[in-house]
């Protein structure tokens, strides 16, 4: 197969090949992060607005993001501004995957997948008697 290439002077973007390389992203994935790359830095990433410069909707690209996030080339993060409303949310893209970030702090004598068994340790009943309590009725005369 014959591979025309062109002179690039202008309207080109360099990028790595690890995501197109990466076998477990499907090709919407790969394609609307290689659009991401392209884009300039300042460019507002939304689902709207990527979904205005694409033929998919917002929810096939929400999919892609969401893809993307789990894979790890792309952090989302929102704050709040000073009166507790939600902020818009910022994306960080990354070339390259990063490990993501565990909800669960990291111990530092992680604990077995197969904990060992034991015999639960019962303690042994009293063999003394019990104080009964009393079951006899109380009768007072109320109606005098």
């Amino acid at each position: 197969m014959a591979v025309f290439r062109v002179e690039k002077n202008r309207g080109y973007t360099v990028m790595s090949n690890h995501h197109l390389r990466n076998k477990e992203l499907t090709l919407k994935a790969k394609g609307l992060l290689s659009q991401m790359l392209s884009l300039p830095e300042n460019w507002d990433y939304t689902l709207a607005g990527l979904s205005h410069i694409n033929k998919e909707s917002i929810d096939a690209i929400r999919t892609a993001v969401l893809e993307l996030e789990k894979a790890g080339y792309i952090e989302r993060s929102q704050g709040r501004d000073e009166k507790g409303k939600m902020t818009a949310i910022t994306y960080t893209i990354y070339e390259q995957p990063i490990s993501p970030v565990l909800d669960q702090p990291v111990l530092e004598n992680p604990t077995s997948d197969k904990p060992i068994l034991e015999k639960p340790k019962a303690d042994n009943p009293t063999s003394e008697n019990p104080t009964q309590l009393n079951k006899d009725i109380q009768k007072t005369d109320l109606s005098k």
